[in-house]
């Protein structure tokens, strides 16, 4: 297994799901730098919520809306880009919720983590989180303003539920771990989803 693919829409609280699994010794951490990195004290307390490599269209690492134009060569080629070591690379991209089937087709060994909140949910805690002032990863060029934003959060949330019902629920991180047969990273990293009104699944 190279790849753990997730795929959530912004403000779904996707970012706190794949942290916690960030630090298993089995996954490759070579994507993180301090500029892809960025807290917010939306919870109360200054905290990381992102950190490695995000790929959507008009971030760092920049991917179409309909990655199925690409090959698979340069799609491996695009999401190697910001790793150097070895392990397994979680790969984020909102966009990969309008890409489900074409992931299990192309990488059926691959593990894809869906995570889901209501439209007003994940809008509300995006904005909460920091918005258009967001300083990684850089949502300006792709969701350009509130409303476009709320359009694609509607889009990817569709999309995503129409492979919801296929895929296996997991209640924390330690469970999730156990399902991708990956190690769970130490304490203080333990995160209960119902706790964090958030659903996981992996398809």
């Amino acid at each position: 297994m190279k790849y753990i693919f997730m795929a959530g829409a912004p403000g779904s609280k996707w970012s706190s799901v794949a942290k916690n699994i960030y630090y298993s010794p089995d996954i490759d951490q070579t994507d993180h730098t301090e500029a892809r990195t960025y807290y917010h004290d939306a919870t109360g307390e200054m905290l990381l919520m992102h950190q490695g490599a995000y790929f959507d269209p008009g971030m760092e690492f920049d991917l179409p809306a309909d990655i199925t134009a690409l090959s698979k060569e340069e799609l491996e080629r695009r999401f190697d880009e910001p790793f150097t070591g070895t392990g397994v690379r979680i790969i984020k991209s909102h966009i990969f919720c309008h890409n489900i089937g074409f992931i299990r087709r192309t990488w059926p060994d691959a593990p894809i983590i869906l995570v889901h909140r209501g439209d007003d949910a994940c809008l509300g805690w995006w904005v909460k989180c920091g918005h258009f002032t967001i300083t990684y990863p850089s949502y300006n060029k792709y969701y350009k303003d509130l409303r476009q934003m709320a359009v694609e959060i509607k889009r990817q949330n569709t999309d995503m539920r129409q492979h919801w019902d296929y895929a296996s629920f997991v209640y924390d991180n330690v469970g999730l771990c156990e399902r991708l047969g990956i190690a769970v990273p130490p304490e203080p990293h333990r995160q209960n989803y119902a706790d964090n009104k958030v659903r996981v699944k992996v398809l």
